[in-house]
């Protein structure tokens, strides 16, 4: 068993603990020689993967205005707005008639936001909502029932990153009809996915690699069987029925290094949908 499978293997509440301890030494260390950015959260409370929380906001921030027509104006949806890692750049870069929400099924990740940004912004709002997850949140509430707490047409531009890399065909059909009905006529989304066809699926199905998707299901994939969230590859051609059936238009598709499908020298791990109500 690897050090993957073993994090699966424990409760959503024990890997936030061990999480914990793990960045105990270094948020210590930072605490003593006040290294830490002011919105920069403790290494020991960032839940949302590994790298540089910092650097990978910037970069989701310049995804956004490059694939996405991200304006400084815009009124923008943060889907699964984790600890801020997109919030924090959009702070810089959103004029004080832009607006941005934010929510998450996390809730220490929702105060933290709301304590470190939402005091210094007001034009920036988080809400905690406690949907079932079983890699983060385990309750009754299902997101493939949820609404989305805003009203329609609300906002310019609507993000998910690393969101329905963990979710369930059910939930992700709900989530793209609720996008659609949030966005304004001509806004876009841009999410990030895992996605495969007939061409790449014994690749990235493949035990012996590294990062792979060895269950097959009804036209996704499972990394781990157990705990269903923890990620998941959808066949590409499901998703786009189930894109096309939320009204919602693919503007744009970008292969990330995963799959060993990425072209142009684009380095992002996922892959990028660019989609657009019309």
């Amino acid at each position: 068993m690897n050090l993957r499978s073993l994090y699966y293997a424990i409760s959503p509440k024990s890997r936030f603990l061990v999480r914990k301890i793990y960045y105990f030494p270094a948020d210590f260390w930072n605490s003593l020689n006040k290294k830490k950015n002011k919105y920069e959260p403790k290494k020991g409370d960032i839940f949302i993967g590994s790298g540089d929380f910092l650097s990978q906001g910037k970069h989701h921030l310049e995804l956004l205005k490059e694939y996405s027509s991200l304006h400084p104006d815009h009124s923008v949806l943060d889907v699964g707005c984790g600890i801020g890692r997109a919030a924090v750049p959009l702070t810089q870069y959103l004029s004080t008639k832009g607006k941005y929400e934010g929510f998450d099924v996390v809730k220490k990740g929702i105060d933290w936001c709301q304590k470190n940004i939402s005091k210094d912004f007001s034009n920036f709002n988080f809400q905690h909502i406690s949907l079932n997850n079983d890699l983060y949140n385990l309750t009754n509430q299902k997101a493939e029932n949820f609404k989305f707490p805003y009203e329609d047409n609300s906002f310019d531009t609507v993000f998910l990153f690393s969101v329905f890399t963990h979710m369930q065909p059910k939930e992700i059909q709900n989530y793209l009809n609720e996008i659609y009905r949030v966005l304004k006529p001509d806004g876009k989304c841009l999410s990030t996915f895992f996605l495969y066809d007939d061409q790449n699926e014994d690749y990235i199905s493949n035990e012996n690699k590294g990062f792979c998707f060895p269950y097959q299901k009804e036209n996704y994939r499972l990394m781990n069987e157990k705990v269903p969230s923890a990620n998941i590859a959808f066949k590409e051609e499901l998703l786009f029925e189930m894109i096309q059936k939320s009204q919602l238009k693919l503007e744009n598709k970008i292969y990330g290094t995963w799959s060993n499908r990425a072209v142009n020298d684009l380095f992002d791990y996922q892959d990028i949908l660019i989609l657009k109500k019309v």
